[in-house]
């Protein structure tokens, strides 16, 4: 058996609306990385730091275009190149939020695949992806074969 473990931190001061924090992940990838109640609600730019849902949409559509690289490959087809965009959409009836859906867009160079075959290829990394099994979310996938 294979084991993963990675881990990230988060440091937050202040209460609520008026606190800040940071985020650090091991790899150093983010490093004390800004985050607040403002950069998740109301500065949606980025560009005065990030916020988790943002976090979220980036490793799904990171897990799922590795995860369909390694399927692709596997059936014979290795793509020249995958665009995966993920589209998270959060609501609240009060103060609770809940991630309610994800929508995956891919747009997907590979040459030598029919479109049966990839549609088929396609559905199954999105049910198996980590990231996709981890949400308790709908997954819906709008993908163009090129």
């Amino acid at each position: 058996m294979k084991v993963l473990n990675r881990y990230a931190t988060a440091t937050w001061r202040g209460a609520g609306l008026d606190g800040k924090g940071t985020l650090t992940t091991h790899s150093g990838a983010l490093k004390d990385q800004p985050y607040s109640t403002h950069t998740r609600f109301v500065s949606e730019d980025g560009k005065a730091g990030t916020n988790p849902e943002e976090l979220i949409a980036a490793a799904h559509a990171g897990c799922f275009a590795m995860a369909l690289s390694f399927a692709l490959a596997g059936a014979g087809h290795p793509p020249d190149e995958l665009q995966v965009g993920a589209a998270l959409h959060a609501e609240t009836p009060d103060i609770d939020w809940t991630i309610t859906s994800v929508k995956l867009t891919l747009r997907a160079k590979v040459p030598g695949m029919g479109r049966e075959q990839f549609d088929q290829i396609c559905a199954a990394v999105k049910a198996g992806c980590p990231v996709s099994k981890v949400l308790n979310a709908e997954i819906t996938l709008d993908a163009t074969l090129l």
